[in-house]
């Protein structure tokens, strides 16, 4: 089919969140932005949570801008989102309390004693999934063993895509590319891990019918249509529901030699391969597997990535300094190179604090001499970062046996030319950024392929590759990035 079409992206991040317009022509895509609104945890007692009905009234904002654009309703509606969080459902559909942020402190320690019952090579063996305390498995587990009530009152377990998908069209399933990120889920079995989870006690009863990418589901419920101004129906799909999968749909071009890097709060890093890889070296190097929009398994290593950053101008604008973007690449442009270094995936940075002092402390403690001005931490952050990509990237050549000559980097980071031209002279390889918007792309190509307006994912990316500008950095080698790398790698192994 060649005719045009329009389909709207609620794209969901953990800092921020957009309601996207997708159109297809024909021939291309194009997306722009209806609605676009702050995202981020809510401390509440000894909680961390996520304010889901203030996410879904700000999707609900972003339909009524739609209608106000486009009386006649669109193709379709997805959502994706980030994985592993979740939100429970008691036997008649209500929520029961917000759903817990994945920074809550309540899974500290409870891998160790989920692997005192079932081991740790068990669990990789059977989902393929990296240990993550974050994890959904371990959400889970730390409410069995505090004995929460929620639990007992609990009759369906949505991820958050699949939640505001219930909100949307009534519907209770969990799409695929969202559970293989729960470390619940058996990709070899297509089917949850029931007798693992049952030997923890976390009550797979509550688990729903996985749903594939692609497929449409009922329509938006009537009172949301009307709430929103439409008179007529139209289909809620599920996508690449984890905006990873999404994102790399998204990727013109990917091919053997190809790794991609989505890159945002986190860095997601790896390639496209026809199985899951569960092998004790998988493990080893902390790789995971997850789920691609095409049946394709995702073969990644989660990193710590613009997190940190965030992190560091969050609290510059407390202290009244309020510093965009663009003013922080120049200010790493022109700071000293290879100064100090840290590891981004290290514990002392992975919770919400005073990052510019965490930073600070980490590099006294290793004998560095510590940033002190805001170049001075964003270089340490950008280079840093820029060296582990290069560390992931010897893993997954060690791990495939595969060439892997380009890096193509999509998401948010990839408008920072700063960090890109860093990562692509670590690494020695070229790197190719765009499309900036690839999650919600991704979104509204999946929905395209849906509802036939194209035949695959293929046909798609093809389609992308016509509507997208990408940019491209070519490596400069020099012997002080090897230099630096070998310092890295020190950091790694303490």
């Amino acid at each position: 089919m060649t005719q045009s079409a329009n389909f709207i992206a609620a794209d969901l991040g953990a800092s921020s969140g957009r309601i996207m317009l997708g159109q297809w022509n024909g021939h291309a895509f194009s997306v722009r932005e209806l609605h676009r609104f702050a995202n981020g945890g809510v401390r509440a007692g000894d909680g961390y949570y996520w304010d889901i009905l203030g996410i879904w009234s700000q999707i609900k904002a972003g339909l009524t801008k739609y209608h106000s654009l486009c009386p006649q309703p669109p193709q379709g509606v997805a959502v994706d989102a980030w994985g592993v969080d979740f939100g429970l459902l008691d036997n008649a559909g209500h929520l029961i309390g917000n759903p817990r942020h994945y920074r809550d402190p309540r899974t500290v320690g409870i891998p160790q004693l989920a692997f005192e019952t079932v081991s740790e090579r068990e669990w990789f063996s059977d989902t393929g999934v990296c240990t993550m305390p974050i994890n959904t498995l371990f959400q889970l587990f730390s409410m069995v063993r505090a004995q929460d009530p929620a639990l007992d009152s609990a009759a369906t377990l949505l991820t958050i895509p699949d939640l505001c998908a219930y909100f949307l069209c009534g519907e209770k399933t969990v799409e695929w590319t969202e559970a293989a990120t729960t470390q619940m889920y058996s990709p070899k079995r297509k089917d949850w891990a029931r007798a693992l989870l049952s030997a923890l006690k976390v009550p797979v009863s509550i688990l729903p019918t996985v749903t594939r990418p692609g497929t449409v589901l009922s329509p938006v419920r009537a009172d949301v249509a009307e709430e929103c101004g439409f008179t007529k129906p139209f289909p809620t799909i599920a996508v690449g529901s984890h905006d990873t999968a999404s994102a790399v749909a998204a990727i013109p071009n990917m091919d053997a030699e190809s790794v991609f890097l989505s890159s945002g709060t986190w860095s997601l890093m790896g390639i496209e391969a026809a199985e899951a890889d569960t092998s004790e070296e998988a493990m080893r190097l902390g790789f995971t597997n997850e789920g691609g929009s095409d049946g394709a398994v995702l073969l990644l290593k989660n990193i710590t990535g613009l997190w940190i950053v965030q992190e560091c101008m969050r609290q510059w604008a407390s202290e009244g300094r309020t510093i965009e973007w663009n003013e922080l690449a120049l200010a790493a442009g022109a700071a000293k190179a290879f100064q100090c270094l840290i590891d981004p995936d290290a514990p002392s940075f992975q919770a919400q604090c005073d990052m510019p002092r965490a930073i600070h402390q980490y590099c006294t403690a290793s004998g560095q001499p510590a940033p002190e001005t805001v170049g001075e931490m964003a270089r340490c952050a950008f280079e840093s970062l820029s060296l582990k990509y290069r560390s992931v990237l010897e893993s997954l050549r060690k791990l495939t046996g595969r060439e892997l000559r380009t890096i193509r980097v999509v998401g948010g980071g990839g408008l920072n030319t700063v960090l890109c031209q860093m990562t692509a002279d670590a690494c020695g390889c070229q790197v190719v950024s765009g499309p900036s918007e690839a999650s919600a792309l991704g979104n509204v190509m999946l929905q395209a392929v849906a509802t036939g307006y194209l035949a695959d994912v293929r046909s798609g990316r093809a389609a992308l590759a016509e509507s997208e500008q990408c940019s491209i950095f070519d490596p400069v080698r020099s012997d002080r990035w090897d230099e630096a790398y070998a310092r890295f790698q020190l950091l790694e192994a303490k």
